[in-house]
C-alpha cells in the first residue's frame, strides 16, 4: 500500500506540517502491515525505530522489577525511541490486537529529522516529556501501592495479635465463669456464718483488686511451690493448677491460712476454687482490656497517620506524626530495633499536608531499619534551628557507600533486589520536603548514618 501524506496528517503530531517535510519523512519510513497477534517489536531488542501507528489497535507489554504491566497503543500515536532519548533497549513487546498498519522511522535518521523538520522535533521532545511524566506517575503510584501493601500486612499482623488474645480470653472466660457458678452453688449449700462469708469475700476482693506488676518467672515458681505445699498439708493434693493461678496473681500462702483456720476442709476447698476462678477472671479481664486498648490505639494511630477526617493543610505537630509513624511501623521495629528518642519538649508545628509528612518519616525509618537488617539502634531527634524544625533520623548500620550516596535521590535509583524496591522512596521524600519549602541532608559513615529534614515552622510555633 502506498503511503500518502494524508495518512500522516491524521496523526496529531504531524498536523499542519509542510508537504515537503511530510514527503521527506515518508521517504525515510518503512511501512508494515500486521495481522492480529503479530509482533512489531520485542522487549530487549535494540531501540532503533520510532513507530507511527496509522491504523488498528495494538498492545505493549513489559516488566518492571518483576511486575508485569500492559497498556493499549492506538492509531494516531507515536511510540518507540524518540529524538534525544537515551533508550538503548526496548522495554516492552508490542503486538497487534487487530489488523494494523504502522510506519517505522530509523533512529539513525534523527539528526536529519532535527534539521529538516524542526517543528516535528520540538513536538517529539514534548511527547517524550509527557512519556517521562506518565512513566514517573505510574512508578510513583506503584510505589505507593507497594508501600501501602507492606504497611497493611504489618498492621494486619499487629491488629491480629491483640484481637486473637481478646478472643482467646473471652473464650476462657466462659469456662471460668462456670467454675465460679459451680463453686458458688457448693458454698451456698453450706451454712456459713456471716463472719465466714465476710472472710471469703474479703479475700476475693483483695486478690482480684491487686494492681501490682506481675512476678518474675522464678519468684512465681517459688510462690507456686509454697502454695501447693500449703494445700497438700491440708489434704488438698489435686489443686496444683489452682496454686499456679494464685501464684501468678501474687497471692501469698499466708493469706490462705485463715480459710483453713475458719472453715472445714470441703468448704475451704470450694472457697479456694471460687477464689482462684475469680483471680483468673480478673486476669482475663485485664488481658481483654489490654488487647482492646492496643487495637484502639492502633486504629487511632492509623487515623492520625493518614489525617483521616482532617483538613488537608493544617498546622501539624511534628513529634506526633513521628510517634504515629513509629506505631504504624512497630511490626518492623519490635524484633531487634531499639528506638532512641530525643525530642525538643515544646510542640514544633509545621504548616503541612500531614499525610505527606507521614510518608517522609515512613520512608526514612523503613530505609534505616532495612540498612540495619532489622537489628540496631534507630535514633529519632527533633530540635529547633532559628525558624525551622529539624527532624533527624539516624541508624548505626554499615553506612552508605559514596557511589550510592551520589545517586540516592535520583528517580528510580535503588540498591535493592528486583521486586524489593522501585528506587522512588528518597526521590519521593525529597519531592515532598521541597513542596513544604524545606530541605534534606544526609551524612553517613559506618555506624552513623543521619538524614536531617529541615522544615519551616508555622507562625503558631513562634
Amino acid at each position: 500500500m502506498m503511503i500518502e501524506k494524508f495518512d500522516l496528517l491524521r496523526v496529531p503530531t504531524f498536523a499542519d506540517l509542510p508537504d515537503d517535510q511530510l514527503e521527506w519523512f515518508i521517504s525515510q519510513c518503512h511501512e508494515q502491515l500486521l495481522n492480529p497477534g503479530d509482533t512489531y517489536i520485542r522487549q530487549g531488542d535494540a531501540a532503533e525505530n520510532m513507530f507511527v501507528m496509522l491504523e488498528g489497535e495494538f498492545q505493549a507489554r513489559g516488566e518492571i522489577n518483576g511486575e508485569t504491566f500492559a497498556f493499549p497503543v492506538k492509531a494516531g500515536e507515536v511510540t518507540g525511541v524518540l529524538p534525544f532519548s537515551r533508550m538503548k533497549r526496548t522495554p516492552v513487546t508490542g503486538r497487534a490486537v487487530s489488523n494494523g498498519r504502522l510506519l517505522r522511522f530509523p533512529s539513525s535518521q534523527f539528526p536529519q529529522l532535527v534539521q529538516k523538520m524542526p517543528e516535528l522535533a520540538t513536538r517529539l521532545v514534548g511527547l517524550m516529556s509527557d512519556r517521562i511524566r506518565e512513566t514517573t506517575r505510574f512508578e510513583q503510584q506503584r510505589d505507593r501501592l507497594a508501600s501501602l501493601g507492606k504497611l497493611s500486612a504489618g498492621l494486619a499482623h499487629e491488629l491480629n495479635n491483640p484481637a486473637s488474645a481478646a478472643k482467646r480470653a473471652a473464650s476462657q472466660l466462659r469456662q471460668i465463669l462456670k467454675k465460679i457458678k459451680d463453686a458458688s452453688h457448693e458454698l451456698g449449700r453450706r451454712e456459713l456464718i456471716p463472719a465466714q462469708k465476710a472472710e471469703i469475700e474479703n479475700l476475693e476482693a483483695s486478690f482480684t483488686q491487686r494492681d501490682e506488676p506481675p512476678l518474675d518467672a522464678l519468684t512465681a515458681s517459688d510462690m507456686e511451690e509454697q502454695i501447693d505445699s500449703l494445700l497438700r498439708s491440708h489434704g488438698q493434693k489435686d489443686l496444683w493448677q489452682l496454686a499456679a493461678d494464685l501464684a501468678r496473681r501474687g497471692v501469698k500462702p499466708a493469706a490462705l491460712e485463715s480459710l483453713f483456720a475458719n472453715l472445714d476442709a470441703d468448704t475451704a476447698r470450694a472457697a479456694l476454687i471460687r477464689l482462684a476462678a475469680s483471680v483468673e477472671v480478673a486476669n482475663l479481664l485485664n488481658e481483654i482490656e489490654s488487647s482492646t486498648s492496643r487495637i484502639s490505639d492502633l486504629v487511632l494511630a492509623i487515623k492520625e497517620y493518614t489525617f483521616m477526617d482532617q483538613a488537608p493543610l493544617q498546622n501539624v505537630d511534628v513529634i506526633k506524626t513521628l510517634e504515629n509513624t513509629l506505631t504504624i511501623l512497630n511490626h518492623k521495629l519490635k524484633h531487634g530495633v531499639v528506638v532512641k528518642r530525643d525530642y525538643q519538649k515544646v510542640p514544633l508545628l509545621v504548616n503541612s499536608f500531614g499525610s505527606e509528612l507521614s510518608q517522609v518519616w515512613t520512608n526514612l525509618i523503613d530505609n534505616a531499619v532495612d540498612a540495619m537488617n532489622g537489628n540496631g539502634e534507630l535514633r529519632v531527634r527533633t530540635y529547633r534551628d532559628d525558624s525551622c524544625v529539624v527532624v533527624e533520623i539516624g541508624d548505626n548500620g554499615p553506612g552508605i557507600p559514596p557511589d550510592v550516596e551520589a545517586h540516592m535521590f535520583e528517580p528510580f535509583f535503588t540498591t535493592k533486589a528486583v521486586g524489593q524496591g522501585t528506587g522512588l522512596g528518597l526521590d519521593t521524600v525529597q519531592r515532598i520536603v521541597k513542596k513544604h519549602r524545606g530541605s534534606i541532608q544526609v551524612s553517613s559513615e559506618p555506624g552513623d548514618t543521619r538524614f536531617q529534614v529541615w522544615l519551616p515552622l508555622s507562625d503558631a510555633s513562634n
